[in-house]
Parts: structure tokens; sequence; C-alpha cells
């Protein structure tokens, strides 16, 4: 894996990365999932980057639609049987090579995409053979700010972090500032 070119695009699993892994069925059939909100301010603190996000998942959730939406997440994925395609996609929309990639994903349904990114993560709780193949392993689990934890290592790695947490505070002063 190639960890010295900048990184242009993240791309997330949602299960066991986004979320904690569990799926809650209501009786009403609906699906119910839980999101950190220390990885959605992660999630926004790449909106004053030229970073873009992605989300690629195997399954498919009204609740993940909103939360890419909340979160202005504009390349969502969702019913992917085949990942490594999924990403050629996104690549050549962006008009981006796999160097040009993090991508933080939690089981072997990530391995392929992992082993091709320019730069992989895993949170806590992945399995030992994934984790052994990230180039970043959290200290937090899926759904609990692994994700935010791998994007600031990125922003410290690319040199940005300080100058993109400012333009956060700055960003929230400006909008206190004209309530």
């Amino acid at each position: 894996m190639n960890t010295t070119k900048k990184i242009r695009l993240l791309i997330m699993d949602c299960d066991g990365v986004l979320s904690d892994g569990k799926i809650i069925y209501t009786e009403d059939n609906r699906e119910s999932k839980t999101f950190s909100v220390l990885d959605g301010l992660g999630i926004k603190l790449l909106q004053f980057t030229d970073i873009e996000t992605a989300v690629i998942t195997g399954r498919t959730s009204q609740a993940l639609a909103r939360r890419c939406n909340d979160l202005q997440i504009k390349h969502l994925y969702q019913g992917v049987r085949d990942k490594v395609a999924a990403v050629m996609k996104i690549l050549d929309k962006l008009s981006l090579n796999w160097e040009d990639i993090a991508y933080i994903g939690d089981d072997w349904n990530d391995y392929t995409v992992m082993m091709k990114a320019g730069l992989a993560g895993a949170p806590e709780q992945a399995p030992g053979e994934i984790k052994q193949i990230a180039d970043f392993v959290s200290e937090r689990k899926g759904g609990d700010g692994a994700v935010r934890e791998f994007i600031e290592y990125i922003l410290k790695r690319e040199g940005i972090f300080e100058e993109v947490v400012e333009n956060l505070l700055n960003h929230f002063n400006d909008f206190e500032a004209s309530q």
C-alpha cells in the first residue's frame, strides 16, 4: 500500500464502521442503526478539505441514506456485492486512482478494497487478519468514533489537521454570530 500520495477520497463501510454493526428490527419491520456524532463531526472536518467522502455497503438502509444526506456524503452505494467494482465507478467518476483513496472497513468483505487502497483503516473490533492489512487501526470500535480517529490520522498525516480544525471553529463562530 502506498502511503505517500495525497488522499483525495475517504470511502467507508457502514455496518461495523459507521455503525456498531448491530441491526435492530422493530415490530413494524423497520430497521434501526445508531451512528456516532464523533464520526459525524470528523466527516464535517473533511468538508473543509478537498477530500471527498463515500460509503459503500452490502446492505440497504434508509437510516444510512438519511445519515449520508445529513452529512452531505454525495457518494452512497448500497446493496453492493462487488465493492471493488463500486470503488472503480467512483474512481472513474472523480478521475482518481486507487492510491488516492483511504478506505476503512471491518471484515472480509472489505479485504480486497483495503488491499488496493492507498491507505487502509480498520476499527478496533475488526478480526485480527483485517487489522494486519490495515495501515491504521483505531483504538475505538465501529460506531463509536473509529471513523473520526481515522479522519484525524489522515489530516495529521497530510499536515493539515490544525488548519482544518481552525476552519471548523471559525465556521461555528460565524454561525453563532449570525443567530
